[in-house]
């Protein structure tokens, strides 16, 4: 199984031009069976000006797109996050798609970020664990600042996530943790985890880069620094089984824990 995480950069002020950047980064990406973008690429995440006008909703051009290179491709597709309008409330938004373009999973990110940013004040938070079904196996999907949140991860777990796709806009300074936290939610899940982060300047604000794809024991298989770049590698599905038969970490939980 062929995986690619596309780490891209904004065109400032220009969402057609940052939308034709991320169609020609898929296209490149053709031969891979599942390809990921990062948080809210065709704005910026740091771009909260243009949330409310730039808003879409299932039919506008940012998933539109995404799924005609979707069945263009044949690919399995995570859309990245894109701000989203339905009923007069807005959410980070970030969808999955099948080869066909159907949508697999659609999750609203449910930790959003208040830290020096205008997330919270904008958008609502997602209300859902979303875990969807494909021919690789089950895969869950999470946001940016969701890493800081274990029992997000366990939640998944337990509706039998064996692969987390993490989209983000993660900020310098904070690289360390961001590279902390892609590998021990992988470790402590014992699953792997792919993330797409952005890169660049957005409104003054840069982006640390440094996509990755770790394996279930927390190594890192193939990973970006803080250019724009496509990171591919290919991993094994049946490592996940294995890892948990080999070193059975999750059957050790307490389940009064959880209550």
């Amino acid at each position: 199984m062929k995986v690619a995480s596309i780490q891209l950069s904004v065109v400032e002020g220009n969402k057609d031009a940052t939308l034709e950047k991320a169609k020609q980064a898929i296209e490149k990406c053709h031969d891979a069976d599942l390809v990921i973008l990062p948080e809210i690429w065709n704005l910026g995440f740091m771009s909260f000006d243009q949330y409310l006008d730039k808003a879409e909703n299932m039919e506008g051009p940012t998933p539109t797109l995404m799924r005609t290179l979707a069945r263009d491709n044949e690919i399995f597709l995570h859309t990245g996050s894109f701000v989203e309008e339905e009923k007069g409330k807005y959410y980070n938004t970030s969808l999955l798609l099948s080869p066909d373009g159907e949508i697999l999973g659609k999750y609203r990110k449910i930790h959003l970020f208040g830290f020096n940013s205008k997330e919270t004040q904008i958008l609502s938070p997602g209300e859902k664990v979303v875990v969807a079904d494909t021919p690789f196996g089950k895969i869950g999907m999470a946001t940016c600042f969701d890493l800081r949140f274990p029992e997000l991860f366990r939640a998944m777990v337990d509706k039998g996530a064996q692969y987390f796709l993490v989209c983000s806009a993660w900020p310098y300074p904070r690289i360390e943790p961001w590279i902390m936290l892609n590998r021990v939610r992988a470790i402590e899940n014992q699953a792997y985890l792919i993330s797409a982060n952005s890169s660049g300047m957005n409104c003054g604000s840069q982006f640390v880069g440094h996509s990755m794809i770790v394996d279930p024991w927390g190594t890192i298989l193939a990973g970006a620094g803080d250019e724009e770049m496509i990171v591919q590698t290919r991993i094994a599905p049946e490592k996940v089984t294995q890892a948990r038969e080999l070193f059975p970490g999750l059957a050790g939980r307490r389940s009064f824990l959880n209550t």
